[in-house]
C-alpha cells in the first residue's frame, strides 16, 4: 500500500506555542502508522523543521512547504494543522498551503482570519440571529470612556485581546478601578480588544466534525471551573471539572447542536472546530468558535471523541480522509 505523507503541523508563533506543541504530539503519537507516513512538523519564528519516526530531521522549506535534508526531499500529501494562534489559526499558514494546494485539515484561510478575529467574527454571525454578549470596542490609541463602557455593559465585565486564544489576554473585571490596568494587560497581546458584558449561566463546549462527507455535532461537554471563568489555568492545569456528555435537557441539547451546525454551515467552516456557549434564560449564547481547537490529552476535544465510542486514531483517520476526499 503506498502510504500518503501525512505532516502534523505545530507550534506557531504566538503565546500559544507550547499547548500547540502537546497538542501536535499527542495527534502524531495517535496516527495509524498502517495508512500514514507521519511526519511532525514544528514551526517557529527561527526556524521550520520536520523529523519522521526514524530519527531522520529535515528543513521545511518556506518556499514549496517541502521537507528535505542531504539525503532527501519530501513532498507532503496532507497537513494536520494543529498550530493555534499567529499562523496556523489566523489564515496566513491556510494562505500558503492553498497557494501550494496541498489539503489542510483546517478551515480556508477567510473564514479562519474570521473566527480568529472575535470583532468581526461576532458581527458577522449576529446577522444569523447568533446571540451573543453585549460588547465594547477599542483600539491602542483611542480615548477610553470608563463611564461610557461601564454603562452599556455593566460590571461585571470581560476585556478581550481580540485575536488570540487559550484565555491569553482575557481579564475579568469586577471593579471600576480595575479596567484601565486589565486593557492595558490585554494591549498586550494584540493592539484591538472587545469588551464584553458577563453573561451568567451554565458554560458549555460544542465539538463539531465534518468527516464522510456529513456534519457530526459530538457529545456536548458542560464546563465547571474552579476559577472565575475558564482562564488558561482552568484549562491546562486542572482547575476545571469537564462533563462530557453534559447532564442537560434534550432541549437545551437539541438547541446547542441547532446553533453549533448553523455556525458550521453559515462560516463554511471544515475539519473540527469547537465552539463556547453560556446558557442564559434558555438560550445559547456564543462566546467564541475555536477552528483550529486543542488535542492535547487534557482537551475537550479528546473527551468528546472517546465519549462516541471511536477511537482518536479512528478520529484523525477520519478527518484526513475528508481531508483529501479518499
Amino acid at each position: 500500500m503506498n502510504k500518503k505523507k501525512v505532516g502534523v503541523v505545530c507550534g506557531g508563533y504566538s503565546s500559544e506555542y507550547d499547548i500547540s506543541i502537546e497538542s501536535g504530539k499527542n495527534v502524531h503519537d495517535n496516527i495509524d502508522r498502517n495508512l500514514w507516513e507521519v511526519y511532525l512538523i514544528v514551526l517557529d519564528k527561527k526556524s521550520w523543521n520536520a523529523s519522521d519516526d526514524f530519527g531522520n530531521e529535515y528543513i521545511v522549506s518556506k518556499g514549496n512547504f517541502e521537507l528535505h535534508n542531504s539525503k532527501s526531499k519530501i513532498k507532503l500529501d496532507v497537513i494536520f494543522n494543529l498550530i493555534h494562534g499567529s499562523l496556523g489559526e489566523n489564515g496566513q499558514l491556510a494562505s500558503l498551503l492553498e497557494l501550494l494546494e496541498i489539503p489542510f485539515s483546517s478551515c480556508n484561510s477567510y473564514n479562519a482570519a474570521l473566527t480568529f478575529n472575535k470583532r468581526d467574527c461576532l458581527s458577522v454571525l449576529k446577522k444569523f440571529n447568533i446571540p451573543t454578549a453585549k460588547s465594547y470596542l477599542i483600539d491602542k490609541g483611542d480615548d477610553l470612556n470608563v463611564n461610557e463602557i461601564i454603562k452599556k455593559l455593566g460590571l461585571p465585565c470581560f476585556v478581550k485581546a481580540n485575536r488570540s486564544g487559550s484565555s491569553y489576554g482575557v481579564f475579568k473585571v469586577h471593579d471600576e478601578k480595575e479596567l484601565i490596568p486589565s486593557i492595558n494587560e490585554a494591549f498586550k497581546e494584540d493592539h484591538q480588544l472587545i469588551i464584553e458584558s458577563a453573561l451568567n449561566g451554565r458554560e458549555f463546549s460544542v465539538g463539531v466534525a465534518k468527516y464522510e462527507n456529513e456534519i457530526h455535532i459530538l457529545p456536548i461537554t458542560e464546563i465547571i471551573t474552579e476559577n472565575d471563568f475558564f482562564d488558561y489555568s482552568a484549562k491546562y492545569e486542572g482547575q476545571s471539572k469537564e462533563v462530557t456528555p453534559a447532564e442537560i435537557s434534550e432541549n437545551w441539547k437539541r438547541e446547542l447542536s441547532n446553533l453549533s451546525e448553523i455556525i458550521f454551515k453559515k462560516l463554511g467552516l471544515s475539519g473540527f472546530i469547537r465552539s463556547e456557549f453560556i446558557m442564559v434564560n434558555d438560550v445559547p449564547h456564543l462566546l467564541e468558535i475555536n477552528s483550529v481547537p486543542g488535542m492535547t490529552k487534557k482537551s475537550i476535544i479528546p473527551q468528546q471523541v472517546e465519549k462516541l465510542n471511536i477511537k482518536l486514531t479512528d478520529f484523525i483517520t477520519r478527518i484526513l480522509k475528508e481531508t483529501i476526499k479518499i
